[in-house]
């Protein structure tokens, strides 16, 4: 039996949610005991740090480097462990369809690059990449195409497939849908292949099996309740599952003064007979994700819960840096079902698998010039 141990790298690491999925990634057969193994990762947000410390290499902590990217020294990740993997789900506030949507042009979007730069640095053998299902239509397309061609250059060249993922249809218990590439260097002479959601078919994937199966222990970690306000309270009583402020039949003194677009996770109360809507990391009054029956919120708790992470996996810092560090996470076992598709890929083993939904064309950039604007920092056709 051949041991074969790939090492992580991981930018902007977050809570830890890849780095599960990919620990937890597995194949074991006669042939092959193939697993990956974290060498560092990095984040800027301390309470994320630390949550991931504790809870991905307890034996290492110094191999977190908790810095903004911009000042992320590449020589010293190095000199910590070489990598024969990377992974990064950069930053999606610009990609976002919710928001001003500034893509590439953002604060933000330009950080995929430290993803690109990267991938040069290092050339690991693979790389997967995370963001929102919104980058696909950010700068009318545009932006999706120069990420898309940048990683496909990088280094010594990657095939990559990217595919827009619905995590529901993977066995988790939410709607959650986002962008997953994959790229395996072009010298490995390996192809990516989309795993196929018919194994989780039957998967019960309803939010009141995922809060309720097992119970919640009253003090488990990270089950702090909120104290409603009486307002909130009468306004929720109004609301069935699956309802939000806007949809429900609610006496006029408790309705929302809200002009314009009315956002539909505003006080929406769950469906427990189906996945929870997309769990979020910020958002101010009414996104905090609403019990089925209870009159309240959430817990941070149940929210992880709803997002794959074990009990055992505990989240440090103040109770909304929590919120924050669960709902920009990827789920971990759909981190996991992506990883051993990855390492399947690696290991020439058959597996079921899909056509990818986005199709990724040699040259993205064929009959289109983009030129990057030094003056404003923008790209432009």
């Amino acid at each position: 039996m051949k041991k074969i141990t790939y090492r992580l790298g991981e930018l902007f690491c977050g809570a830890g949610g890849l780095a599960l999925g990919a620990k937890s990634a597995h194949i074991l057969n006669h042939e092959f005991d193939c697993s990956i193994s974290h060498v560092w990762a990095t984040d800027y947000d301390m309470s994320a740090c630390e949550t991931y410390r504790r809870n991905i290499c307890p034996d290492n902590p110094e191999s977190v480097i908790c810095c903004d990217i911009r000042q992320l020294s590449f020589e010293k990740l190095q000199s910590i462990s070489p990598i024969d993997g990377l992974a990064f789900g950069f930053p999606c506030n610009d990609f976002s369809i919710v928001g001003e949507q500034q893509g590439i042009n953002g604060t933000y979007g330009p950080l995929y690059k430290y993803g690109v730069t990267a991938l040069n640095f290092f050339n690991p053998q693979w790389f997967l990449a995370e963001n929102v299902s919104g980058l696909k239509n950010s700068n009318d397309g545009r932006a999706f195409d120069i990420i898309l061609e940048e990683l496909r250059n990088a280094g010594d060249g990657y095939e990559i497939t990217p595919h827009l993922y619905k995590f529901e249809c993977y066995g988790i218990p939410q709607a959650r849908h986002r962008i997953i590439i994959v790229g395996i260097r072009k010298d490995l002479d390996k192809i990516f292949r989309v795993p196929s959601p018919e194994p989780y078919k039957n998967v019960d994937v309803s939010c009141r099996k995922a809060i309720e199966n097992p119970p919640i222990p009253r003090f488990a970690y990270n089950h702090e309740f909120t104290k409603q306000s009486q307002v909130v309270i009468e306004r929720l009583k109004y609301i069935k599952p699956g309802e939000n402020a806007f949809t429900a039949k609610i006496p006029t003194q408790l309705q929302l003064n809200v002009r314009g677009a009315k956002i539909s996770q505003i006080y929406k109360r769950l469906d427990p007979t189906k996945p929870a809507y997309t769990i979020t990391g910020s958002g101010g009054g009414g996104t905090h994700v609403y019990h089925w029956s209870e009159n309240r919120s959430l817990t941070n708790r149940e929210r992880a819960r709803l997002q794959t992470f074990p009990d055992n996996f505990i989240f440090y810092g103040s109770k909304e840096s929590v919120r924050k560090q669960i709902g920009m996470a990827v789920p971990p076992r759909a981190a996991e079902i992506v990883f051993n598709a990855l390492l399947s890929s690696l290991l020439d083993i058959q597996y079921p698998f899909i056509p990818s939904n986005i199709i990724a064309v040699k040259s993205l950039f064929e009959g289109t010039h983009y030129t990057f604007n030094e003056s404003n920092g923008e790209y432009q056709v």
